[in-house]
């Protein structure tokens, strides 16, 4: 699963998207860095994942619960991976083609 965050002028009716902030890239660019997640088991047995806060040391922001340890790494792989392609998208359009 695909971490989410709260800013997103996605929903209909909502102004057209705009370039995204300095504040959202930098939160982008942690999110994207594996290094920055971890997995917690917690008393009912499920595993969360959790990355740590950019700004508060100490601090961590719960994203998902899965029932495996597989399926949290799996999850945290594909935010690294959705956030990643974010980021590269902001340099600009990929070319695949031209003629």
């Amino acid at each position: 699963m695909t971490f989410l965050y709260t800013r997103s002028h996605s929903f209909h009716g909502a102004a057209p998207r705009q370039h995204p902030d300095q504040e959202m890239i930098d939160l982008w660019s942690h999110v994207a860095d594996k290094a920055n997640w971890r997995i917690v088991q917690l008393p009912n047995g499920f595993y969360q994942t959790e990355y740590k806060h950019p700004e508060e040391e100490g601090m961590w922001v719960d994203v998902t619960r899965r029932e495996t340890i597989e399926g949290a790494e799996s999850a945290i792989d594909g935010s690294v991976e959705h956030y990643t392609k974010k980021l590269e998208f902001l340099k600009g359009p990929k070319v695949v083609k031209t003629f």
